[in-house]
């Protein structure tokens, strides 16, 4: 009786773990690795991409990664060849999220702001208060002493040129009162400050080096310095009267209380809502990245606040939406540092439901922009497929199915120029791959990838050999010697 036991126990374990391969073997998609909406990927079409291709490794990850990419050009030119309109407002408000909640929160910004306009009595009253003060310059730029023999001697040459030329121009400076900035257009060395007349912009005491710092925090309105030597050169500094600077003065002085403001609703926000990361956030975060698709769906809490939370798949969604480098960093950084970022996301969330709780709206200029980059991602789509609605128009039949089946012989010759290194991959944009799934149905077998990096890595090894060794016909009849293996004695 024991032994019939161990012997069902051994068969029920067989049969367990093979349950995979014979179910991949006998499912009636045997031969698929993706699929979008009525057009088919197949093991043999991925794996002849990928198996002469031997800068792309053959790995389920890659590959997988791989037959996302097709769906989603895929989905893109299906759409084009049936004549879906995907310059229409609501497919661009989604594909272009980014520059949408971007400029909402600068709308929202600007009404946060509005409460700043200063009238001229606080404007007077700023500048004579001396907290903030405007200063313009002239520079003549002394180079630092190169080395080698006679580096010192030119270095010293041309210390003293540069002190002449602002000693000679100084007696200029001070007589020339608003005209001060044309001088500084024509002579000063600041690149940045000379296009603006000198303007340093508005200034808090200690934001300069010390010797320009204590040379201008002396001066009265109107007045000019003597030379003032820095490590930068040679100085002429001037503080323009409120009369000359009213305007540029509000302006800034403005955007300072902005800042502030924007600063303190930050505050406000993480007091209010008790932002706070959970305790294996970072751990989280990092696994989400090794795997963005799976992470694209997990309701996994990374940060809780009063009212709501930042999960993994917000997390990934705001990914997709900020500087790629970001994502390659977040491997190395370590867990404060990550939850510090977490944290920010949140409030970025937040501020922005904010916004639309304040019913923010963009402008008419803001849509203009929003279709103008828009349209230009679908251009730069359609010119790497060489695919366009007039392309369509001109070389298609007439009917829906001959437009789609010509639009996915552009989207599979994209894919096989790239594996051949004919052409540069672009992936699709993240947010206008992510409407193109949003309204399809597709899906990628990883059943169907496995076998897909089996057959490549046959071909791979086929090509290897093929290009390895001269081919020789093989003689007539059997072989010269058993090659028959056989188990050693």
């Amino acid at each position: 009786m024991r032994r019939v036991s161990l012997v069902l126990l051994a068969l029920t374990s067989l049969t367990l773990a093979g349950c995979d391969a014979l179910r991949d073997a006998f499912s009636p998609r045997a031969n698929l690795v993706a699929r979008a909406n009525d057009q088919t990927l197949t093991v043999e079409q991925l794996a002849g991409w990928a198996g002469p291709s031997k800068q792309v490794p053959l790995d389920p990850v890659t590959l997988s990664r791989v037959s996302r990419y097709w769906v989603e050009y895929t989905l893109f030119a299906e759409a084009l060849a049936s004549g879906k309109d995907l310059r229409d407002s609501a497919t661009a408000a989604t594909a272009m999220w980014p520059v949408v909640s971007r400029l909402k929160w600068q709308r929202f910004h600007d009404r946060l702001a509005a409460g700043h306009t200063l009238t001229p009595q606080q404007v007077d009253s700023a500048y004579q208060a001396g907290q903030y003060r405007a200063f313009q310059h002239i520079l003549f730029q002394v180079r630092p002493a190169q080395g080698g023999p006679g580096g010192s001697a030119a270095a010293a040459t041309s210390d003293a040129q540069k002190r002449r030329q602002a000693e000679q121009l100084l007696p200029q400076a001070r007589t020339a009162g608003a005209r001060f900035a044309q001088l500084a257009a024509r002579y000063s060395e600041d690149p940045g400050s000379k296009v603006e007349g000198g303007s340093l912009g508005l200034s808090t005491r200690g934001q300069f080096v010390p010797e320009f710092d204590d040379a201008a925090w002396q001066l009265a309105p109107g007045a000019v310095s003597e030379v003032v030597k820095t490590q930068f050169g040679y100085h002429i500094i001037r503080r323009p009267p409120l009369a000359e600077v009213r305007d540029s003065f509000r302006v800034h002085l403005q955007d300072r209380m902005a800042t502030h403001s924007d600063s303190l609703y930050v505050d406000s926000l993480n007091s209010k809502r008790k932002i706070q990361p959970v305790g294996r956030a970072a751990e989280y975060a990092k696994a989400a990245v090794q795997d963005i698709d799976a992470a694209r769906s997990s309701n996994r809490v990374l940060v809780k606040y009063r009212g709501g939370s930042l999960r993994v798949q917000d997390f990934v969604r705001w990914l997709g939406a900020l500087d790629p480098q970001i994502l390659q960093a977040l491997p190395q950084a370590n867990n404060d540092q990550i939850n510090q970022f977490l944290k920010s996301l949140a409030q970025q969330q937040l501020m922005l439901d904010q916004a639309d709780s304040a019913k923010v709206a963009l402008t008419a200029e803001d849509w203009q922009r929003v279709r103008a980059e828009h349209d230009s991602t679908l251009a730069m789509i359609g010119s790497l497929l060489n695919l366009t609605s007039a392309v369509l128009h001109d070389s298609a039949g007439q009917s829906s199915s001959d437009r789609v089946h010509f639009a996915m012989g552009r989207v599979n010759d994209y894919f096989d120029r790239v594996f051949h290194a004919r052409a540069r991959f672009f992936p699709l944009p993240v947010f206008l791959a992510d409407t193109l799934l949003a309204q399809a149905h597709w899906d990628v077998d990883e059943a169907g990838v496995r076998r897909a990096v089996e057959r490549g890595q046959e071909i791979r090894a086929d090509s290897a050999q093929t290009s390895g060794a001269p081919r020789v016909t093989p003689a007539p009849g059997p072989a010269p010697i058993d090659t028959t293996r056989r188990k050693p004695r």
